[in-house]
């Protein structure tokens, strides 16, 4: 059994694009297991599947890309889907996701076990109104199919004696349509969101480049186009991931748990959502 750690496989990508990540990231700072038991057929095919991820999330964040178009919803740093008319079955739909989800991350309010089942939490030294635990196999499942009972990352807030689990973040392919983003979750209940047009200051590493970089750079950064980033001689990121929606399954209406502005902290610095 041959273990491949997720840190290794973020260092790599980093020294070709000079930036990386799972994340959310799943990126995330996280333990990625690949079993290369079995036939030699079979491992060939397991690291090749690895390479195919690992060129995705490469180009997801490729630097050769141009600057993106925020949606009219969104802002210069995030592009969020618009809200559909609801169909009748979608708040059916959206309540059996809350359930699923629910059974699936109860045991999880002990974050401890969260760990112990390969969740790893994204830039513990960083402030943050929330934090995500973030499990890279979840992440890779997500970019061929949704499935709510392994959301990608895990939402906590800090207490005094530890973290408080309140919702997952559940992750899709950035070159996914709203069509097919309706069919994993319905867009008349949910929106999705993307970040996009990031500034990062010249070799930092890609997460912590997010937050606390003063006006101009991360997610609260003035700049926002490719062209003004190379000039104050940063590092571009026309996106950061793909798609990503967040559920707080423990609220009491699907609005709380489904909420926009939740998922934007609106009105908070220094935040990752």
């Amino acid at each position: 059994m041959k273990y491949i750690s997720a840190f290794h496989l973020q260092q790599k990508v980093n020294m070709k694009l000079n930036t990386f990540i799972l994340l959310f990231a799943l990126l995330f700072a996280m333990i990625f297991t690949a079993s290369c038991t079995g036939t030699t057929s079979e491992s060939r095919k397991q690291e090749l599947q690895t390479e195919n991820h690992k060129a995705k999330m490469a180009e997801t964040i490729s630097e050769n890309a141009e600057t993106l178009s925020p949606h009219s919803h969104g802002d210069a740093h995030m592009r969020i889907t618009k809200q559909r008319t609801p169909k009748p079955e979608d708040n059916a739909r959206a309540e059996e996701i809350a359930e699923k989800a629910r059974q699936a991350i109860d045991k999880y309010k002990d974050y401890k076990v969260a760990l112990r089942d390969g969740f790893e939490i994204l830039l513990p030294e960083v402030p943050q109104t929330m934090y995500h635990y973030n499990k890279l196999t979840n992440y890779i499942e997500a970019e061929s199919r949704f499935n709510p009972e392994h959301p990608t990352s895990l939402l906590y807030e800090k207490t005094s004696d530890g973290y408080r689990l309140i919702g997952v973040m559940y992750t899709a392919p950035a070159g996914m349509s709203e069509d097919e983003l309706d069919e994993r979750v319905p867009l008349s209940i949910a929106q999705w969101h993307e970040h996009i047009n990031i500034c990062l200051p010249k070799g930092s590493d890609t997460f912590k480049g997010l937050i606390g970089q003063g006006d101009k750079f991360g997610l609260e950064g003035s700049i926002t186009t490719k062209e003004e980033c190379s000039k104050a001689g940063g590092q571009f990121l026309p996106r950061l991931l793909g798609w990503m929606v967040h559920l707080y399954p423990y609220e009491k209406t699907p609005e709380a748990m489904w909420s926009v502005e939740r998922q934007m902290n609106i009105g908070n610095k220094n935040h990752m959502h």
